[in-house]
């Protein structure tokens, strides 16, 4: 079978398609047949070296967590699913730019009957932050004014679709009138052009100066001291991006609280893995229930073109919405 692997971090040139074994489930694994992955920014972090790989330490190295596909073969003690079994899930201990990997039964989910098999690919790792985000650490609750930064990427626009179903009042920000329309489409109550309004005049707009319940700030960097500013006090920000250095003057004056999501830590013990699956299991049944639907970037690709895929995602071509990578 085939698998695309890296033998050393670097640019998108170190990916290189080998030949591999197949793999045998035993005990309580499943043989998944990949019909796609998508990129996340922790992909091209650790392809890059800039995070390294807990969960691979040892070269050569196959990347991508995120993955969607048919279980194809079964361990003798597996009782949660059959041969035939689509299915969705993160596999960060082997990889997912991969024929076929094996993973154990209760670190997945059985994708939505209602989305193409690939599309369900979008989801796990974004819609697991977006909900351990809001939900775990937030503590988010009905009638709670949230701001989502960066309503159009791909955990922001999944965290805007769960707020709204868990009847949160919900703004966004984007930085453009096309974004602004998709955002809306979401189901979004407010939406904020950053690039025409200042912190100063949206709070003033959308919470008569009092500032937002919670802000969930997806972007990182500059935008997250923004964040601070557009919280109300003792309010709650939380973060997946953080790795950047801030004044935390502002956080203590207004006596914040500040979350810091990182799932792959969760991901690290099987209880964590098990969890994530039983998130997995409410965002597929949202799904079903149309009440959250994954936005596609329009330009997708093969596993011959992971190279070109990564380029695509780096010098910042993406415009909204994920990017699948298909098995084909």
């Amino acid at each position: 079978m085939k698998a695309i692997v890296i033998h050393q971090y670097g640019d998108s040139s170190e990916f290189k398609h080998v030949e591999i074994s197949m793999p045998k489930p035993t005990g309580n694994q499943v043989l998944v047949k990949v019909a796609g992955t998508s990129i996340n920014p922790i992909d091209t972090k650790i392809r890059k070296g800039i995070v390294p790989n807990a969960f691979q330490p040892n070269f050569p190295m196959i990347l991508h967590s995120d993955f969607s596909g048919e279980v194809v073969e079964v361990g003798e003690n597996v009782t949660q699913f059959e041969v035939g079994d689509l299915v969705f899930g993160l596999n960060v201990f082997s990889g997912t730019l991969t024929d076929y990997f094996l993973i154990e039964e209760s670190f997945i989910a059985k994708a939505p009957m209602n989305l193409p098999i690939q599309e369900a690919a979008s989801l796990p790792l974004t819609s697991i932050t977006a909900w351990e985000a809001l939900f775990d650490r937030g503590n988010l609750k009905q009638g709670d004014h949230i701001l989502i930064h960066g309503g159009t990427g791909g955990v922001g626009h999944v965290a805007i679709q769960l707020a709204k179903a868990f009847g949160a009042i919900v703004t966004t920000t984007v930085s453009s009138n096309e974004k602004a329309d998709l955002v809306k489409k979401l189901g979004v109550d407010h939406v904020i052009n950053y690039k025409e309004e200042s912190v100063e005049e949206y709070v003033n707009r959308l919470t008569n100066g009092q500032g937002f319940d919670i802000v969930f700030d997806t972007v990182g960097q500059k935008n997250l001291d923004k964040s601070f500013l557009a919280v109300k006090p003792k309010g709650t920000v939380l973060a997946i991006a953080a790795r950047s250095t801030h004044d935390l003057t502002l956080l203590h004056n207004k006596s914040l609280s500040l979350h810091v999501i990182f799932i792959m830590l969760t991901q690290k013990t099987k209880e964590g893995r098990m969890e994530h699956s039983a998130i997995l299991n409410k965002i597929s049944s949202l799904v079903e229930e149309g009440k959250l639907k994954p936005l596609i970037n329009p330009k997708s690709f093969t596993f011959n073109q992971v190279k070109q895929a990564h380029d695509y995602f780096e010098n910042n071509e993406v415009q909204f919405g994920k990017v699948l990578i298909e098995n084909k």
